[in-house]
């Protein structure tokens, strides 16, 4: 008799309630939906390497993207999704010679100067000098202005 009491206490202990059978089944899914998750990051991975390493074949320059700076907008700007800087043709707007935005100047503004992501060049580098000229000229005359009017503290 305590053969059979035995037998049926294991048989017991291998039967499982719904919730239990449930519960493996969900983590078997989570197992699997991590897995495929992981794969499809590492494709993602490997066809960014692929297309870096021909981006450097086209003299193209590596964006850091931890060196951006931060912008609250919900895209992300063209660059940023290849991984490279790309040379950008343009015209400039004051004078309208055509011009190309280096890949060496884009890393520069957008990494070092912390340039808003979502600008582009407008101006050649003759243009930008003499708008640049113009303006500390306007703030120094309205400078001096704002001086004339203050009255003295005496």
């Amino acid at each position: 008799m305590t053969g059979h009491l035995v037998r049926r206490a294991m048989r017991c202990a291998d039967v499982k309630g719904n919730r239990q059978k449930r519960g493996e089944i969900d983590a078997k899914r989570r197992n699997a939906d991590e897995w495929l998750r992981l794969q499809a990051q590492k494709a993602a991975e490997h066809r960014r390497l692929r297309d870096y390493g021909i981006a450097l074949a086209r003299a193209e320059v590596a964006v850091v993207t931890s060196a951006l700076a931060p912008s609250n907008s919900y895209s992300i700007p063209d660059f940023v999704e290849r991984g490279t800087y790309r040379p950008e043709p343009f015209v400039c707007k004051d004078c309208g010679v055509a011009e190309v935005w280096t890949p060496l100047q884009q890393k520069w503004w957008y990494e070092t100067a912390k340039g808003d992501v979502f600008t582009k060049a407008v101006r050649c580098r003759a243009c930008r000098t003499k708008e640049r000229t113009r303006k500390s000229a306007a703030r120094r005359v309205h400078l001096e202005g704002l001086a004339r009017k203050k009255p003295s503290a005496t």
